[in-house]
């Protein structure tokens, strides 16, 4: 099946939308037009290239790395370091969209983000390379996070501005499996490099910096015309990410449930190495988590490429995100209670099932509550804040759960019901069916 074949009906597009001013700019225009099948490709490796960055440090070679300066305290320097780059994604992510969004430069509005973005991550994973104190871990991963977002905030708006609304879930299902095969591979790389996390980072750095390069050759970003964009002001420019609740109900509880769902999430994975190592006796922990990883990827993809398409066949959101939370809270139940490796295995496959459905619809649901076009790429940093957010506040939840409060079962079962929560919000959802 071709791209150009993707279900739901398009009507061909005027190339253009009302700007401020009156004329009519493509960089604002409500994408009518089917992205083509180069486009999604770049697409995806952009978010291939974004996730290995994120997830092989934070999956096994920070771990590896805070074991190799202080076993003891192990636990307390991951939940550091990844909690202190989760704090500067908050504010990275949203903030490069908003740039990207009044950039007028002649590669388009996104285009230079990803760049920019992608070499500052490069040059961070490497200087992480070579980090022998907590203090340094912290720092180079503030920069890693700093550089990732600004390319993450850009390619994330890049789908509102150019897939219409009748494909969304579909690119939203491909994206996601762009994404599960970045994790997947920062998995890869920290089996095959056999404990030697500096080489680990090495890769990741290669794989973020080679993966951009397909979109930026083929970005379809159109440039925003410099009379359309508004002027600045410090104080408007702040004011502007705030999103009244009140006004913007729908995009409120879209954002509080992928707030909630991604809490449960990063409570499941933030300590899985040392979960397979301490408390499943895993030999190889970094080979458990590549199998665990690729079993989760398999399912992922494999449910984001039909959910996808199903939800724009249907033209419906909420009942694929509501089944699929469900189905993630079950898999942290599964772990909770089952503390062995072939429950390891079950819990893995059945969060893959769930999350390659949520990710592919509820991404094309967050795409259809955005207040307005021109601010799209503002708008969709906030709500990848809901992803950030949790990864501060996971940790030390995680921490503490395993430290004081009854340890990986109590962990699990938090993750549950955090998530069933998220599931419960989703029908406050009123715009979107």
């Amino acid at each position: 099946m071709s791209l150009s074949d993707l279900p739901g009906h398009v009507p061909d597009p005027s190339a253009a939308a009302a700007s401020p001013g009156g004329r009519t700019t493509a960089a604002l225009a409500e994408p009518e037009r089917r992205v083509t099948a180069r486009w999604v490709t770049g697409l995806v490796l952009v978010n291939v290239g974004i996730n290995a960055a994120f997830f092989g440090p934070i999956n096994v070679f920070i771990g590896q790395q805070a074991i190799s300066i202080d076993a003891p305290s192990k636990e307390a320097i991951l939940s550091l370091v990844t909690s202190a780059g989760a704090a500067v994604s908050l504010v990275a992510n949203p903030l490069f969209g908003a740039l990207s969004d009044r950039t007028v430069s002649g590669f388009g509005r996104r285009a230079p983000w990803v760049l920019a973005g992608a070499i500052l991550g490069t040059a961070a994973l490497l200087a992480m390379s070579g980090a022998t104190a907590v203090a340094l871990m912290v720092l180079f991963w503030c920069l890693v996070q700093f550089g990732a977002n600004a390319a993450y905030a850009a390619i994330t708006a890049a789908v509102p501005d150019r897939v219409p609304v009748p494909q969304r879930a579909t690119v939203g299902g491909l994206a996601a499996m762009g994404q599960t095969v970045g994790i997947l591979l920062g998995a890869v790389f920290g089996a095959v490099v056999s404990g030697n996390y500096m080489v680990g980072y090495w890769l990741c750095a290669a794989a973020l910096l080679l993966s951009i390069l397909p979109y930026l050759f083929h970005r379809n970003d159109p440039v925003l015309p410099r009379s359309d964009r508004p002027p600045f002001q410090w104080k408007s420019f702040a004011r502007g990410f705030w999103i009244s609740p009140a006004r913007h109900p729908d995009f409120a509880w879209a954002w509080v449930t992928r707030f909630l769902m991604n809490v449960g999430n990063q409570l499941t994975i933030v300590y899985l190495l040392f979960f397979l190592r301490d408390i499943i006796g895993y030999e190889e922990p970094a080979l458990g988590v590549l199998i665990l990883t690729g079993i989760y990827a398999a399912m992922v993809m494999i449910t984001a490429v039909l959910a996808g398409p199903w939800s724009d066949r249907v033209g419906k959101r909420k009942p694929f995100v509501i089944g699929s939370s469900v189905t993630i809270a079950m898999a942290a139940l599964i772990m909770a209670f089952f503390p062995v490796w072939p429950g390891a295995l079950a819990g893995a496959a059945v969060l893959g099932i769930g999350f390659g459905a949520y990710l592919a619809v509820d991404f094309a649901l967050l795409t259809q509550v955005l207040p307005q076009a021109a601010d799209r790429g503002k708008d969709m940093g906030v709500i990848n804040v809901a992803s950030s957010l949790p990864q501060v506040f996971a940790p030390a939840i995680a921490f503490l759960s395993i430290q004081y409060f009854g340890g990986y079962v109590t962990l699990f079962s938090a993750a549950a019901v955090i998530g069933l929560l998220g599931a419960v919000f989703v029908v406050k959802i009123k715009g979107v069916a």
